[in-house]
Parts: C-alpha cells; structure tokens; sequence
C-alpha cells in the first residue's frame, strides 16, 4: 500500500484517526482566519464605512434597495465556517466515547472529512477571487481619520517630554475631554489650552497631529511603518515558498 513504514501497534492501526481530527483541526482553524477577515471586510464594504469596493463578479444586487451591494462571497465565507466547524466537532463527539479498538463509528470521518476538504477547496478559491478584485478607496479611509486617534500619540509626546507614561496617559484624557467641552477637535485645541492641562505642552506639539508621522514612528519589528510593513510582507512571501 506503500505506506512509510510499519505500524508498532495494531490497536493504532486500525483505530487511530488522529491523522484526520488533525486536518479537520487545522481545516477549522484557516476558516476561523478566514471568517474573520470576511467579517472586517464585510464592514469595511458597507456605505457606512465604504474603504472597499467588491467586484460584481463575487457580490450581487439587492431584491430589494438598488443602490446595495451584497457582500454574498465574503457572508458564504464567514458562514462557511461553522459547517466545517461543525464538521469538527461533531467527528470529535464520535470519537469521545469509543473504545481503543476499530468500530464502525469510525465510518462517521469519510462524510465529515470530504465536506470540509470539499468546504474549503472551494472557500479558497473565492476568497482568493474575492481577495484579487476587490478595490481600496484610500481617499475614503483617508477622510476618516480623526485627531482622537491620535490621543495616544498626545500621550507620548508627554513621555518624550520626560513625563510618567500613566501620568501622561491620564493628560492626554484631560486634554480630550477639553476638547469635548469645548466642542472642538483635539488637534483644534490652541497651545493656550493645552498649556492649562499640563506646562509640559510646548508649541511643537502640533507635529502629534501628523497622521503620516503617526504610523512612520513604529520602526520596530512587526510596527506600522511602511517599511516595517514591507518586511513582513516579504517575510511571509518567504515563508509561503
């Protein structure tokens, strides 16, 4: 049969389905990614978000509003995942209560294990389809940045300035809440204002407001910069060979 070698136990020869609870494992868990990045997908597709725009060739009208596009590829995808999940789990609950010897329960794995193969082969090759088309509307997601973002970068210009990060973190509060008093912006805040949260605010603290700068700092491993980001990218084009 051209196994690799011989078993050294024929209890586990017949019996064992290790090999197949460890696929479906592993099966369960790429849904799961997959899953959740339908779902950031599905949201970031929605006119409230509108950062993605899906292709006609994996969304479809509504029946009923014009102007809407479902997102029928990426909700299969999400959905999906609870059959092979549940193909999962129910292949374990067969397994939990038999004996260490073959039994004809164990017939139950062909049914799960094909469902899921088939399931994800062609969850796949829709979520690469889905992946490949889909365009990002960067002037949307540009616009959608807001100066409260950046209240922790407030926090850290504190820190640069030789404050306690707990200290900082809880002036950078403050100044947000003036803000909201004020019913302004956080970057609408004048250096005046500032000035009474705490002496450490100088007049080069209008730099934090730099969303560009913001995201450049993190140089580090695994950090937001383009470069950063770029490394990663490569490191698992490396890993996928």
């Amino acid at each position: 049969l051209g196994f690799e070698n011989v078993s050294n136990n024929s209890l586990d020869a017949t019996s064992d389905r290790d090999y197949v609870a460890e696929f479906m494992f592993w099966a369960s868990l790429l849904m799961t990614h997959l899953s959740r990045w339908a779902e950031d997908l599905i949201i970031y597709s929605t006119s409230e978000f509108g950062y993605v725009l899906l292709s006609d060739a994996y969304s479809t009208g509504s029946s009923l509003m014009p102007q809407k596009k479902n997102p029928d590829s990426l909700e299969l995808i999400r959905g999906k995942s609870g059959r092979v999940i549940g193909d999962f789990t129910g292949f374990l609950v067969t397994l939990k209560g038999l004996p260490s010897t073959y039994n004809k329960d164990l017939q139950e794995d062909k049914e799960a294990l094909f469902d899921v193969c088939d399931t994800l082969d062609g969850v796949l090759q829709v979520a690469s389809g889905t992946l490949s088309t889909l365009k990002i509307d960067k002037e949307k997601m540009v616009s959608s940045l807001t100066p409260n973002m950046l209240s922790t970068d407030l926090a850290y210009y504190l820190v640069r300035k030789g404050v306690p990060f707990r200290e900082a973190h809880s002036l950078s509060g403050c100044a947000v809440k003036l803000a909201e008093d004020k019913k302004c912006l956080l970057s609408e805040l004048t250096f005046t204002d500032l000035a009474t949260v705490s002496p450490k605010f100088d007049k080069d603290v209008t730099g934090v407001w730099d969303y560009q700068q913001s995201v450049e700092q993190y140089q580090s491993t695994g950090g937001t910069s383009l470069n950063s980001v770029e490394s990663q990218i490569n490191l698992l084009r490396e890993w996928l060979k």
